[in-house]
């Protein structure tokens, strides 16, 4: 358990560099850094006190030791010279493991101000070496704050889903077991644990020989193509008792040069997202794809010893996208090595994705002797599916477990499966052949469900037992007459958005409405998109406009004569069924949904009475939402200008700087990687003002040679020419970074002009003020230098920024009301099925 004392450590560290150093993996990597740097003198002076010699701070490198660091006779800007210096030649340090220089390679310090190292240091201080559980556990929260996603679709994996897939699997202590996108380590840690725990007598001593443990020592590999996941990794692995931890800077897609090296037990949750254009794998792999998701499965089927065993966190894509490559898949998994799949909810990796993901259970030698696969469905993780992700009562992951173990349980014993269909409440047991039947190979359990959903409450019907159905279609387009000066609504699946249709941009004539299938719908009808691109198909929407007509992508449900169900009441219920009609389809822009396939849908059917009663229910929500959302859109930081402040040029309390063409697939020795932006890169939701992710990166010795720089934090950018200036973005930098010359802008003088205090003046500002009458219009340098902006005392502007933070603060505060709304509407629709859902709790403040 991690104490208290240490937890506060690493919180006061992280609050000290929030201030220079705000992106948090930058945090947890300056930390690790100085941690190691500690801990190598404690074992320094560890030694000494034993009678042996120090080995880390010997020789010309002594003058870096702690000791001398912290003594109090330095100055800051000495200790600032001496720790960036420090930590910059420790990989050339002879006396240190290759796995401590591994960890130094290529660090730095990312920011000069030495007061802030001064305190930051203080804290650091009090660490002390220690291999216990207790330091692991230490790191491992300091991991925990690595919550936003990275740029390759990296997520950090929940504690209790590693457990989970740990469990399931169970490795054993003689067992290779490898994650090839490894992150920070977390299923490999995991895994020892599990090894760990498994492997004690009854008074809880351990029974692993030293042979055993040696052998651990090297069975456990992980790889990852960031050398900054590698780092942690790495600290990770030593800090849990790994001396000589196997974590390699690999790229598993691309390189080949560990290709023939196989492994008993795979975990991992690999990157989802794939790069422009592709990736572009060598030709060993079976599969021929360029989609990250569908490469790392692969990789990880072929790469199993013939007895291996897998759990792969994949994304919804895996399962049912009806693409060339995800079809071959699919076959192969379920050919040679799929024995399981359990679908996790959409929301349990919050708050940084919201992806809906499943988790593949791969078993080769049970797989050979089974004609059957197991589905299971996680509809709560014990924890909520909102953005702040508290802990709840309701929890499917215990049983799933139990029931997935008593499964592959019976697969080993060659028992009939037949015998375990009386004891399961989680799962499904489809047989190969009905997987196969149509050669899509279809990996959705609700595909395969017969039978009625379970509900003891209300009786389930079939659309088609209650609504009747009208679909459109599409007039002559060759005919002027039909569209010209029309004034029909005419409605297409692209304008299914949003719960209302209130109103559509398309019109056709009366003439074109008689002489097509444009047939008039009945208002309130509930329409259904049958196909689209995208998210489009299943979508539904409440139809409130009058004499509106729709084409052919579409259908309108209504309830029939005499009335047993409420139109909003089957709006409702469809939309909470959205992921399991797609599912009824594929997912390819082909598929699509038809009459006799929404007719087959089963609902359940309360009084309409008690419908009036649910749907009333839903819309008081719906209305918070709608309320916090147009909080969210329409909120704008205002700056109220007083006539009192002087009016200056940017140019005498800011740099006004262009960015740089230059190609990014320069090659050249690398050293630390910084962002390099482009305009692309400055869509964000509204209301979020900083750049936190981006898609390309370039070294700063690149920069160098191509005569380029780097900006500061706090620089205020926006497009420099084109249609984007109409877009009037304008992003703020949180760290040091580059832009190309689409790109500009302005870098305050923090002595006279606050960042926040500019760009929050600036966001009221049109840029279209500043670009030229040409086309393409463009910025010009001299134009921004001239403008003149507001310049109250420094005291006052960091007044005005505070006040609109806190502002900010309270507008925020919407998405998690919105979080919270939108779990109530969830609860209630649960109950529509006859699910018992807990009911959320209500904070009490402290």
């Amino acid at each position: 358990m991690l104490d208290t004392d240490t937890k506060r450590r690493i919180d006061t560290a992280r609050d000290i560099l929030v201030g220079k150093v705000p992106d948090p993996k930058s945090q947890v990597e300056q930390i690790t850094i100085a941690l190691i740097y500690k801990f190598m003198d404690d074992m320094d002076s560890e030694s000494e006190e034993l009678g042996g010699k120090r080995k880390f701070f010997t020789g010309p490198f002594a003058c870096y030791g702690w000791a001398k660091l912290m003594d109090r006779s330095l100055g800051g800007h000495e200790m600032l010279g001496l720790y960036g210096e420090g930590i910059a030649k420790m990989p050339e340090n002879p006396g240190i493991p290759v796995l401590f220089r591994d960890i130094f390679k290529n660090s730095y310090l990312p920011y000069r101000d030495p007061e802030t190292l001064k305190a930051f240091l203080k804290i650091i201080d009090e660490f002390s070496y220690d291999h216990s559980e207790r330091l692991g556990d230490a790191f491992e929260y300091l991991l925990s704050v690595l919550g936003s996603q990275g740029d390759a679709g990296q997520f950090r994996t929940p504690r209790h889903i590693i457990d989970f897939m740990v469990e399931i699997l169970a490795p054993q202590k003689n067992e290779t077991i490898l994650d090839p996108a490894c992150g920070t380590a977390g299923f490999l840690i995991s895994a020892y644990k599990h090894i760990l725990r498994t492997n004690t007598d009854a008074k809880g001593h351990s029974t692993l020989t030293p042979d055993d443990k040696g052998r651990l020592a090297r069975n456990f590999k992980g790889y990852d193509i960031s050398p900054d996941m590698v780092r942690l990794s790495l600290v990770n692995l030593y800090l849990h008792g790994f001396t000589d931890p196997h974590i390699f800077e690999y790229d598993t897609l691309t390189s080949e040069e560990r290709w023939n090296e196989f492994a008993d037990v795979i975990l991992a949750n690999p990157p989802f997202m794939s790069p422009k254009g592709g990736i572009k794998p060598h030709k060993r792999f079976s599969i021929q794809a360029k989609r990250s998701e569908v490469l790392f499965v692969d990789y990880m089927a072929e790469h199993l010893t013939p007895t291996g065993r897998a759990g792969i966190i994949v994304p919804e894509g895996i399962i049912f996208q009806s693409q060339t490559a995800y079809k071959e898949l699919r076959k192969m998994l379920v050919e040679n090595s799929l024995v399981a799949v359990v679908s996790l909810p959409a929301g349990c990796f919050n708050p940084y994705s919201g992806v809906k993901t499943s988790i593949l259970i791969l078993d080769k030698s049970l797989a050979r002797q089974s004609d059957t696969i197991a589905f299971f469905k996680v509809d709560n993780d014990g924890f909520g599916l909102g953005a702040q992700r508290r802990a709840i009562k309701k929890n499917d992951l215990p049983q799933v477990q139990a029931e997935l173990a008593a499964y592959l349980q019976v697969l080993r014993t060659k028992e009939p499966t037949e015998s375990l269909l009386s004891l399961t409440t989680t799962a499904q047991i489809v047989q190969k052949d009905k997987i196969v039947e149509n050669g899509d190979y279809n990996l959705s359990g609700e595909r395969y469900r017969e039978g009625d959903p379970v509900n003891h409450k209300w009786p389930i019907v079939s659309l088609g037992e209650i609504c009747t159905f009208m679909t459109g279609g599409t007039p002559t387009s060759t005919m002027a007459e039909y569209y010209e000066g029309g004034t029909v609504p005419w409605l297409v699946s692209g304008d299914i958005h949003g719960f209302e249709i209130m109103a559509c941009e398309k019109r056709i004539t009366q003439k074109a409405v008689e002489n097509s299938n444009a047939k008039v719908l009945p208002k309130d009808s509930v329409l259904i998109a049958l196909n689209g691109q995208g998210k489009t198909r299943g979508t539904v929407a409440l139809l409130r406009m009058t004499g509106a007509t729709c084409n052919q992508s579409l259908v309108a449900i209504t309830p029939a004569p005499p009335p047993r169900a409420i139109s909003e009441f089957v709006f409702w219920t469809l939309h909470s069924m959205y992921s399991d009609i797609r599912a009824l389809t594929g997912d390819s822009e082909r598929s699509g949904l038809n009459i006799p396939i929404l007719k087959s849908i089963k609902i359940p059917l309360p009084p309409l009475d008690v419908q009036m009663e649910i749907v009333a229910e839903i819309v008081g929500y719906q209305k918070v939402i709608n309320g916090a959302r147009a909080v969210l859109d329409n909120y704008r930081p205002h700056i109220p200008i007083d006539p009192a402040w002087p009016m200056v040029p940017i140019k005498e309390v800011a740099a006004v700087e262009s960015g740089f063409g230059f190609p990014l697939d320069y090659q050249g020795k690398t050293d630390e990687e910084i962002p390099f932006l482009k305009v692309s890169d400055m869509n964000l939701p509204r209301n979020e003002k900083e750049i936190i992710s981006w898609n390309h990166s370039v070294s700063r010795m690149v920069l160098r040679e191509l005569k380029g720089r780097a900006y500061p934090k706090g620089t205020i950018i926006f497009p420099k020419i084109g249609a984007a200036i109409g877009t009037n973005k304008k992003r703020i930098l949180t760290r040091d970074s580059t832009y190309d010359n689409n790109v500009m802008g302005i870098i305050p003088d923090t002595k006279h002009l606050i960042p926040n205090f500019l760009h929050t003046y600036l966001l009221a500002f049109d840029l279209s003020h500043w670009a030229s009458k040409s086309q393409p219009p463009f910025m010009r340098k001299t134009t921004v230098e001239a403008h003149e902006i507001p310049l109250p005392p420094l005291a006052t502007q960091q007044a005005i920024v505070a006040e609109i933070e806190t502002e900010q603060e309270l507008v925020n505060s919407n998405n998690e009301l919105i979080t919270r709304f939108e779990k109530k509407i969830q609860t209630t629709l649960a109950r529509i099925w006859g699910k018992a859902e807990e009911p959320e709790k209500p904070e009490i403040s402290q």
